[in-house]
């Protein structure tokens, strides 16, 4: 493994600033100490600040030489609206908020890669050093587009990096193509007849309108869409009635829609409305649909994936790097890459033996309650942003 000394020298000191992150996780949009944290370090090394995008985005400006090529490297800074399980010194101080995916781990990794660039410009161009807010579900990175990220920091090529877990600490994983899905949102009210429960025959029962749509809907997955192309229908919540005795007048269900291709996903909505207003109707219901779509899917492109790889394995070597499993999970980092070529890849973050005593019995796995991202992975991560950024811009 061939980290950058300098890093490895710098590490524990960004490690503490991760932990103080840490230990005061914030919500989406709510990143004001993380971006103040963020552009004071910067400014105290040197590197000029522009804050506001997306509300709490920070961006770093790292110049050297003549050339007007840049490249932008991406971290997000916000945490989960969960409680966290971990004791250790470092645990959330807040209640229901903890940075459960590591985005604390991300700044961190990207903040070494700062730290050095502050004295190590060994390239012509310009790094912009994105800190993101709102990648749990607010669309920080679409917002900060919104407000203007690529005409006031024109680049090239973005990328972006996300820590996982389970396999050995070390190991990178990048594929061309699709690695992360598209997220969208169904809520459906049925509306029945409510009466009682005794006498089903006098009202119409939301409920088993709502047991034979949720049947239904897996029948898009299993008969209507390509058995090579993927999708998931997961109904997630289902709510109804009051009481033991008593028809309820209505039955909603939610949940979500995770696909790869537009064309999949155009294919679920329109089948899933579909059902759900015929399945009422054979039953003498009613259904209000309505269909939300969020993130679309992370895809990868093709140029600037070879160009990562050969960047990881010039740090880890071959067998470090491995094929990117796509996962129905999804990124708000799909919107960067809609609109500038790019590619987005995971560094392994172990399996947790890393976690001081004092963690939850869980385990250590991204979204879970007794997750800590591992401060080995720092030297690594900010090595491979380093080094990416001078072969985009070598002289």
């Amino acid at each position: 493994m061939k980290t950058i000394d300098s890093i490895v020298t710098q590490a524990a000191g960004i490690a503490a600033l991760r932990r103080d992150i840490h230990a005061h996780p914030e919500l989406c949009f709510e990143e004001n100490r993380t971006a103040d944290l963020v552009a004071d370090a910067l400014t105290r090394w040197g590197i000029p600040v522009h804050r506001g995008l997306g509300k709490t985005g920070v961006v770093g400006i790292v110049k050297a030489g003549t050339s007007d090529r840049a490249i932008g490297l991406r971290a997000d800074m916000d945490a989960l609206p969960m409680q966290e399980f971990n004791t250790f010194a470092h645990a959330s101080k807040h209640a229901g908020k903890m940075h459960a995916c590591g985005h604390d781990g991300h700044t961190a990794m990207l903040l070494a890669a700062a730290q050095h660039f502050a004295t190590n410009r060994n390239f012509d161009g310009t790094v912009y050093l994105i800190f993101q807010p709102a990648e749990e579900g607010g669309g920080g990175a679409r917002e900060m587009i919104r407000d203007g990220l690529f005409e006031k920091f024109p680049m090239q090529a973005v990328f972006g990096m996300h820590n996982w877990s389970g396999a050995k600490v070390g190991q990178f994983a990048v594929s061309p193509g699709p690695v992360m899905a598209s997220t969208s949102e169904f809520r459906i009210t049925i509306r029945g007849k409510g009466g009682h429960a005794a006498l089903p025959h006098t009202g119409v029962d939301p409920v088993q309108v709502a047991c034979q749509m949720v049947q239904a809907f897996q029948t898009i997955i299993s008969r209507n869409k390509k058995p090579v192309d993927a999708g998931v229908i997961s109904v997630t919540m289902i709510h109804a009635g009051e009481a033991t005795n008593v028809i309820p007048d209505s039955c909603e269900l939610q949940g979500t829609v995770r696909t790869f291709t537009t064309e999949v996903l155009d294919l679920i909505e329109s089948r899933m409305r579909t059902i759900a207003e015929h399945v009422s109707a054979a039953h003498a219901a009613t259904a209000d649909f309505s269909f939300t779509r969020n993130y679309p899917a992370t895809v990868n492109h093709p140029h600037e994936t070879e160009f990562a790889r050969r960047v990881m394995v010039s740090i880890v070597g071959e067998e470090n790097v491995l094929k990117q499993e796509p996962t129905m999970g999804a990124e708000d980092f799909s919107y960067m890459l809609d609109a500038k070529p790019g590619a987005y890849c995971f560094l392994d973050n172990g399996d947790g033996a890393h976690r001081e005593v004092g963690h939850g019995g869980g385990p250590c796995v991204i979204h879970n309650p007794s997750y800590d991202f591992n401060d080995d992975l720092i030297p690594l991560g900010a090595t491979y942003w380093v080094r990416l950024a001078e072969e985009w811009l070598k002289p």
